[in-house]
């Protein structure tokens, strides 16, 4: 455990960020390795298959992604507030929620999955392998369901380097049953399936035996369900929005997903890549994302508001040194990195052109992780939730139809900076303009009772 509440705030948010990102370097490998092993071993076909996966995964643990945000919300904030039986209560209680949504969406995902696809217009040659992908992956969701929900625990406790060992760990035996299971037995894209089942499971036991053994106050039982309903209300107050929003975004990429569908294998396949690059792009603004709002809970239940501005600055300064890095290499280096996944002409090309367009959007996007962390942070959910339909399904899915008819797959592109430039203005106007800062009226009375004795 962590105390966020001390300490100056660019040390505390850089040392507290890193392990987050160097955890979500690990976890994106996951993904590209099996994305790499396929594209090389088995065919640009089954390359596109693991692209089609990713939005129907991502819509599948949507909601529950919103149920872990503001589980790690409340339970810096009553930490940082000194309210351990409250902590206690928000634990069991996410627990209870996660378990059971896990169980439905795993048997909702493992028999829709070829309606799902059919409706995302996936090519037939993609089409089987993209069925079975998707099922084996279905099967093995409760570990990445139950390790995303630790996860979120132990970084409101001010704990991000358990994640990270965990996803140590489970990624370099991902490498080794990738290359056992596809390379050796020759068990094509069910093979890379299996592999990330067995790793994200791995990942799971860790973090609970973990947690355990440093906090046995805090430990988890997946089998012990425990259920406040005045927490599992903020939760849902809190999650249901954040939920909503993940799961537009989800739904967004899938639609986007069927636009470049219409034009072939190839764009599909490259546009499986380039959204493994986008991952590694805009990691650095993720994790600053997320260490600023453990980082604001916590500091808001202290009821220190100067803190969280402060963190923000120091913030922003980290996310667009590293965000502009990035962005170069890929704008000038990026048919390199395209090869690493496939050699295919065609899919190396159209990959590229993405990457020379998009590649200015990383910069917006950035600068949008990092104030949306400091306003999640202070408990606001809905904010972001309606940027999320004006960016996505207001402008960029529209642009994306219209642009496409004229343009091509350059229209979608194009679509997508521009859904991002309005989002980042959006979340900086309500930072400055908007009712954020209401989640410092939750803590007060605890901070004067706190400064009184």
């Amino acid at each position: 455990m962590k105390d966020l509440t001390v300490g100056h705030e660019a040390k505390v948010l850089v040392f507290f960020s890193l392990p987050m990102l160097l955890g979500n370097v690990f976890q994106q490998m996951y993904n590209m390795v099996d994305s790499m092993v396929v594209g090389h071993f088995v065919g640009k076909q089954a390359l596109a298959a693991v692209g089609q996966s990713f939005p129907v995964l991502f819509v599948s643990v949507a909601l529950m992604m919103g149920f872990g945000m503001a589980g790690n919300i409340l339970v810096a904030q009553y930490f940082g507030a000194k309210q351990y039986d409250k902590v206690r209560a928000v634990i069991d209680t996410t627990v209870s929620v996660t378990m059971v949504f896990a169980a439905v969406m795993t048997g909702i995902g493992f028999f829709a999955a070829p309606l799902i696809l059919s409706v995302m217009q996936t090519p037939p040659d993609v089409m089987d392998k993209a069925v079975l992908y998707l099922r084996i992956i279905f099967t093995g969701s409760i570990a990445s369901f139950g390790y995303n929900m630790v996860s979120a625990v132990q970084r409101g406790l001010g704990d991000s380097r358990t994640p990270l060992y965990a996803l140590i760990i489970s990624t370099l035996l991902n490498i080794a049953l990738d290359l056992l299971f596809v390379v050796v037995f020759g068990w094509g894209i069910a093979g890379a399936a299996v592999a990330t089942v067995v790793a994200q499971g791995v990942s799971l036991g860790w973090t609970l035996l973990y947690l355990k053994r440093k906090n046995p106050e805090f430990a988890i039982s997946l089998l012990r369900f425990g259920f406040d309903r005045s927490i599992f209300f903020d939760i849902f107050r809190m999650g249901l929005p954040s939920g909503i929003q993940q799961g537009l975004v989800g739904a967004g990429l899938m639609t986007v997903t069927s636009v470049v569908n219409r034009f072939g294998t190839n764009p599909a396949a490259a546009f499986s890549v380039t959204g493994k690059l986008d991952s590694f792009a805009i990691m650095p603004a993720m994790n600053i994302s997320m260490a600023l709002s453990s980082f604001t809970g916590q500091n808001l239940g202290a009821h220190r508001i100067d803190r969280v501005r402060r963190a923000l600055a120091y913030g922003l300064l980290i996310t667009l040194g590293v965000t502009c890095s990035i962005a170069l290499l890929l704008l000038f280096r990026g048919d390199y990195l395209i090869r690493l996944f496939s050699r295919d002409p065609e899919v190396v090309r159209i990959g590229f052109e993405y990457l020379r367009i998009v590649s200015i959007a990383y910069i917006a996007q950035s600068i949008m992780f990092t104030f949306s962390g400091v306003i999640r942070g202070s408990g606001s959910m809905i904010f972001p939730m309606l940027m999320t339909v004006l960016s996505i399904w207001i402008i960029r899915i529209p642009l994306a139809f219209c642009l496409s008819s004229v343009r091509g797959t350059s229209g979608i592109w194009w679509a997508i900076v521009i859904g991002f430039l309005v989002g980042m203005t959006g979340t900086v106007l309500y930072y400055f303009f908007g009712s954020w800062q209401k989640g410092l009226s939750r803590f007060a009375d605890c901070a004067s009772e706190r400064s009184s004795v």
